[in-house]
């Protein structure tokens, strides 16, 4: 993860860009972390980071543990 301060980031955007395919690029205002950038290097890459932030979906995964661990479902060798 590399530290980078807002006004290198606002005069060359597209190269943090480039380099946040590779590593999150955690932005400082007045040395202080502020955000972070994150890129993506495809489209699935964008697809898998949005499904592994929404709420909703989350929330799918966690009931679905729920129901496992009291013994409801159908065992992978069953399938």
């Amino acid at each position: 993860m590399k530290k980078v301060a807002l006004s290198e980031v606002k005069d060359d955007l597209s190269r943090f860009l480039r380099m946040a395919e590779r590593e999150e690029i955690v932005i400082t205002r007045h040395g202080k972390p502020a955000g972070v950038l994150i890129g993506f290097e495809s489209e699935d890459d964008w697809f898998d980071y949005r499904l592994e932030n929404d709420p909703r979906f989350l929330k799918r995964i966690e009931s679905a543990r729920k129901s496992l661990r009291a013994g409801k479902g159908i065992r992978l060798e069953d399938v």
